[in-house]
């Protein structure tokens, strides 16, 4: 019963900082839906619902307390670069797309969001460190192997998987724009990005609102801070890490959406149906 007891208490003090990293995760996830495509799976849209609010209420006190320190940092000169920035990528979309059609001004804010958070996703790999640091304050073998081991594992899967759907969306808007070509290379950037968001985060403590918040400091950090050994040697080392996670769970994730699509025609023959519905209801 003791054990039991210790368990919950070492499970229960990790709540809180892993429900808000993890909202932090899933947030590039829910504006995926809404800025690239809605998933045909009404598990994944509901499950990421769930999750979002699971791992919201417990960090709501969190939540605020950055919301107002933002709120007090936030300056019209950021409001405006911000507001600048996406008015030239959306002239950019403009020259690029012409007569095919732009995006509003809302779909570049909410990219612009969903770059800026995405390195969130991948950031709770990291978060084994606390791991390391619990098993050092002498909790209990049966403790760590059966309670936080499981814990941690179920939190960084749930942060990456996130991270994968968000990047595998993007590609998939790609391929839908005709820019199926640049979906590899995409790919590669993204990760990059979040490695350096990462090594951010995790070593310089920045996060995410600090490109409007404070983006003296940020953009000084990255030219002068970054380009040390230490620095490039600890990114290089994220991107490859992210790049082999992103991999492999790509693959499992397209393995069973291809099933799932196998499933799916083998029904339509069955019922004498071959629809573009059913081939593309796959992820």
């Amino acid at each position: 019963m003791d054990l039991i007891i210790e368990a919950l208490r070492a499970m229960r003090y990790n709540i809180p900082w892993m429900s808000w990293n993890l909202f932090l995760g899933l947030v590039p996830l829910a504006l995926s839906f809404w800025l690239f495509r809605k998933p045909r799976s009404r598990w994944l849209m509901w499950g990421t619902g769930f999750l979002l609010g699971a791992t919201f209420l417990p960090s709501m006190r969190v939540f605020f307390f950055y919301l107002k320190h933002i709120l007090q940092d936030l300056g019209k000169t950021y409001v405006l670069g911000a507001i600048a920035i996406t008015l030239t990528l959306m002239a950019v979309d403009i020259w690029v797309l012409r007569q095919r059609g732009v995006r509003s001004l809302r779909w570049w804010a909410g990219f612009l969001v969903f770059i800026a958070f995405l390195p969130n996703a991948p950031y709770v790999l990291t978060d084994i460190i606390h791991l390391i640091e619990q098993i050092k304050e002498g909790q209990s073998v049966w403790v760590v192997t059966l309670a936080l081991i499981p814990q941690y594992i179920a939190f960084m899967l749930v942060g990456v998987e996130a991270y994968v759907l968000s990047v595998m969306s993007l590609g998939y808007y790609l391929k839908q724009q005709g820019w199926g070509k640049f979906i590899l290379p995409t790919e590669l950037t993204i990760h990059a990005l979040s490695a350096l968001g990462v090594y951010l985060g995790r070593f310089i403590r920045f996060n995410s609102w600090d490109i409007l918040t404070n983006p003296d400091a940020l953009v000084n950090t990255v030219m002068n801070d970054l380009v040390g050994k230490r620095p490039v040697l600890v990114m290089a080392v994220t991107f490859v890490v992210i790049t082999s996670w992103y991999w492999v769970i790509k693959q499992v994730n397209l393995g069973i959406s291809q099933r799932f699509y196998s499933q799916s025609q083998s029904e339509s023959l069955d019922e004498g149906v071959t629809s573009s519905e059913s081939i593309d209801a796959r992820f």
